[in-house]
């Protein structure tokens, strides 16, 4: 059975897409990528089947990461493992869009900054790639 996992932002073309890439990429070097599922989205719909922002695209290239697969989607209550909201307001949104769902904050140290306005996305992708090492470590215990 695998494990899955959804990432979930405002639009999903920064943020989650970002930290999507980046666990997907820490869970197969610890070789969990055949037991888990890693998926993002948004909890608008703007942004639909859109690709990844270009400066979130380029920040993970440049950083060994290819993002270009992405394609953004609106969040849709399903049988997730675990869904992790990278900040306080898309939680409370997610709360109200699917209250039957069971979500934390990606990050327990803080909520990752939305980088679409002030383009810092290298700081970002920084904190995404710590926090991404707890989320691993939570998911090998979890799934043995």
């Amino acid at each position: 059975m695998t494990y899955r996992v959804c990432l979930v932002c405002m639009g999903n073309i920064c943020r989650s897409p970002m930290a999507e890439v980046v666990l997907r990429q820490k869970l197969a070097d610890q070789g969990l990528a055949g037991r888990v599922s890693v998926e993002s989205s948004g909890t608008g719909g703007w942004h639909e089947g859109d690709p990844m922002d270009e400066r979130a695209l380029r920040t993970l290239a440049e950083n060994g990461y290819d993002g270009s697969a992405h394609r953004a989607r609106q969040f849709r209550a399903d049988d997730y493992d675990l869904v992790l909201v990278m900040d306080k307001e898309n939680l409370r949104n997610l709360r109200r869009m699917a209250p039957e769902v069971e979500a934390e904050l990606f990050d327990p140290q803080g909520e990752v900054p939305d980088p679409y306005y002030d383009g810092r996305f290298l700081p970002v992708l920084r904190q995404v790639e710590a926090a991404a090492e707890g989320v691993v470590k939570r998911i090998a215990d979890e799934i043995g």
